[in-house]
């Protein structure tokens, strides 16, 4: 593991994983407050790194480890970062979420995994396809927990514990940006000695990120969306738009501009999403527009600029959505479109 940060020029850990790897390798069950952007995934990933190594191989069809997260993007996020820290092990992982084949998450799972990462929905399908069990999962990760409520997911989050070992057999571990009343809830269904622990006071947005708010009126945002990429020279923006029918307007309206734009939405297949998001981190455009479903989940090193194009609906949206520029410690711009009628 130690050989693996190194290459990865890890030197120094994180506020979070300061906190949260010492207290997982003692097996304690947390409730962690932590942005996207502060080494989050690591802080889990490490620790249970460490100490599935030493386990012996995973029973047929099953896991050592599930890391539950609300989004395919983070999902498949979080498998590349087991992947990547874990490269010197003989730690063997899977990802498995909906839009994808099921047969070939199917016969990946046929040996066992030592740590599965999957969005709820697919997680189910397999379950009750007896794809996979989970009666002797020893650590749960429920990730985004906060973002996985909002996108009703808590009644699949209930089925898939109903099938884990019960909580005093098994280590919780639950990673939140916001600690709202439902998320506290759901901490003391995982056991009475949750431990909580925060890497910055919760609700809050990084420092290092600058944020503006232009009022605007609503029929000139794509006008003054061109002339800013064009006139400041911006060479990767990523713009949030609220619904997947703007995306694809603001994108028709700076493709004709000249401004080459990809996007990402929910109506797109895994392939073309994931695809959009490598020519965007590549530099092959421009301009990345998405909708909320890709606020968590995209990890762009230095992301200079992330625009508002419509103003979200929950302050925890707008959290997330400006996370993705001044990551681990970077500098980032934050702008904001508003019209009268998002006062």
């Amino acid at each position: 593991i130690l050989k693996s940060l190194e290459e990865l020029d890890h030197k120094e850990p994180s506020e979070i994983q300061e906190q949260a790897i010492p207290m997982i390798l003692a097996g304690k069950n947390i409730m962690a407050a932590a942005q996207t952007g502060t080494g989050k995934t690591g802080s889990f990933v490490l620790p249970m790194l460490e100490m599935l190594n030493e386990k012996a191989k995973p029973y047929a069809k099953n896991a050592h480890a599930l890391v539950l997260t609300p989004t395919r993007e983070l999902a498949a996020q979080v498998r590349e970062n087991v992947h990547k820290y874990g490269k010197f092990t003989n730690i063997k992982s899977t990802v498995v979420y909906g839009g994808a084949k099921i047969f070939p998450q199917k016969s990946k799972l046929k040996k066992g995994v030592d740590i599965l990462v999957a969005t709820p929905g697919r997680l189910l399908d397999l379950v009750n396809q007896k794809a996979v069990k989970l009666d002797r999962v020893q650590i749960l990760v429920l990730d985004e927990a906060d973002h996985m409520l909002d996108m009703g997911f808590i009644h699949d989050i209930k089925r898939i514990m109903a099938q884990l070992p019960r909580t005093g057999d098994r280590q919780n571990l639950l990673f939140s940006a916001t600690f709202s009343p439902e998320i506290k809830k759901l901490a003391q269904s995982l056991g009475e000695d949750i431990i909580e622990i925060s890497a910055q006071s919760p609700n809050t947005t990084v420092t290092k990120i600058k944020q503006m708010v232009y009022h605007v009126d609503k029929n000139k945002k794509n006008d003054l969306l061109t002339h800013m990429i064009k006139d400041e020279e911006w060479d990767q923006v990523l713009v949030f738009s609220r619904t997947k029918h703007g995306c694809e307007k603001i994108a028709d309206h700076l493709n004709a501009a000249g401004i080459k734009t990809g996007t990402i939405h929910g109506d797109k297949t895994q392939g073309a999403r994931t695809k959009a998001l490598r020519e965007f981190k590549g530099k092959f455009f421009q301009v990345l527009v998405s909708t909320d479903v890709a606020a968590r989940g995209i990890d762009i090193s230095n992301l200079p600029f992330v625009v508002n194009f419509d103003m979200p609906t929950y302050p925890n949206d707008y959290i997330h959505r400006i996370g993705r520029t001044g990551r681990a410690g970077q500098e980032g711009t934050a702008i904001s479109f508003m019209s009268v009628d998002e006062h």
